[in-house]
């Protein structure tokens, strides 16, 4: 999942927030998922060393 999809499940929760896919909680597993699949933000500049 990607954040772009989270963040349409996560519009649409909040325009029917009674919709089965509100009430189960999708759209925080979404937003989960999401944040588990963006790459990681590494600061240790490991691949640009000067030799």
């Amino acid at each position: 999942m990607d954040r772009e999809a989270a963040e349409r499940i996560g519009a649409a929760t909040e325009r029917d927030p009674e919709s089965a896919t509100a009430l189960s909680g999708f759209d925080e597993r979404a937003a989960d998922a999401a944040e588990r699949n963006e790459p990681e933000d590494d600061d240790d500049d490991f691949w640009e060393e000067d030799y």
